[in-house]
């Protein structure tokens, strides 16, 4: 690992062997690794003045990375939770590398010592019942796109599927005879088929006789007729989000993003009884656990569980101050 080059050649095997041969990992995990790798070898380049194919491997060291994720805290308003992600991208291509270049264990090992950040986890965001109808009125279907969006939202909010899995949506994955679902490879490269209802089956089938854009493949294309890219996504939701909220005010005051659409796919099937396990088959989660988040996102739910419990027989108590110094203490 002496060479210039070795950098360079380490990490272009680390993605083309280790994830796409070895491991098979989904194009979403290639696409996150290689975003991260893109945005630390910007920064790299400015700090070592030198071109990414021109670093040395002992040049990146745990004082590098550790100002990378420093520096996208502080200038580039990253999430404490996407600083970990980043992290976790970069411990995976180093715990690569001990195997490739045993002769740097000390530099790669305080490399992976880096701890991911604790952050506060927040309650999921989700949207109510009247929200998601005035979101899927908000595009006009008078016009193409308009159509697009009205079943690429009522696909989204009845399935729950991933980002990655709805732009990755092929016209053969959809089966709209009886027994009507769509057929997704989703995280850890798992198929699942997820159930649509006789409404989004009848928007679908509509959807389907619309003239094809582009080789006709893509379930909801671009104008161009490729797939969808995040920004695009995005920027269809807060536009119709902002047309939604002047029906729904409440809609104002959310982020609505894909994945809030799945949590209020989740949060429709725990309010109706579904049991946890169904929901993480739904939704393709690896762990029932993963859904214990949920659980807690309700006040409504927590108020009827409270309603049912025998109330407890609590007295009134005066107030004594305490000792000056215990009283120090309790107020840290």
């Amino acid at each position: 690992m002496n060479t210039s080059a070795s950098f360079a050649s380490l990490l272009e095997r680390f993605f083309i062997q280790r994830l796409m041969q070895q491991r098979q990992a989904s194009p979403h995990t290639i696409i996150s690794y290689r975003d991260t790798f893109r945005q630390f070898l910007k920064f790299a380049e400015q700090r070592l003045h030198k071109p990414p194919s021109g670093m040395d491997f002992k040049e990146i060291d745990a004082p590098l990375v550790a100002a990378f994720l420093d520096d996208l805290e502080k200038h580039h308003d990253v999430s404490v939770r996407s600083r970990n992600l980043r992290l976790t991208a970069i411990h995976s291509f180093f715990r690569y590398a001990a195997l490739e270049a045993p002769e740097h264990s000390a530099q790669i090992q305080r490399v992976l010592a880096i701890p991911s950040k604790r952050f506060t986890r927040t309650l999921v965001n989700f949207l109510t019942r009247p929200e998601v109808d005035a979101l899927l009125a908000a595009p006009d279907q008078r016009t193409w796109s308009g159509r697009r969006d009205h079943a690429f939202l009522l696909v989204a909010a009845q399935t729950g599927l991933r980002l990655s899995e709805m732009t990755g949506l092929k016209r053969e994955d959809l089966v709209l005879g009886a027994g009507a679902h769509v057929r997704v490879i989703g995280k850890g490269r798992k198929e699942r088929c997820t159930p649509v209802t006789r409404s989004t089956r009848a928007v679908l089938k509509s959807w389907l006789h619309e003239p094809q854009r582009g080789d006709g493949d893509v379930l909801f294309p671009n104008a161009r007729g490729g797939r969808l890219s995040v920004h695009g996504v995005q920027y269809l939701l807060n536009k119709h989000r902002e047309a939604a909220s002047r029906v729904c005010p409440s809609l104002n005051k959310k982020r609505i993003t894909v994945h809030c659409l799945r949590h209020t796919v989740a949060m429709d099937l725990l309010q109706s009884g579904v049991p946890r396990s169904v929901i993480a088959l739904w939704l393709g989660h690896e762990s029932v656990e993963t859904t214990q988040i949920y659980l807690e996102a309700t006040l409504a739910m927590k108020e009827q569980a409270l309603a049912k419990m025998s109330p407890l027989r609590g007295k009134a108590g005066r107030f004594r101050p305490t000792d000056q110094l215990l009283g120090f203490l309790n107020s840290l």
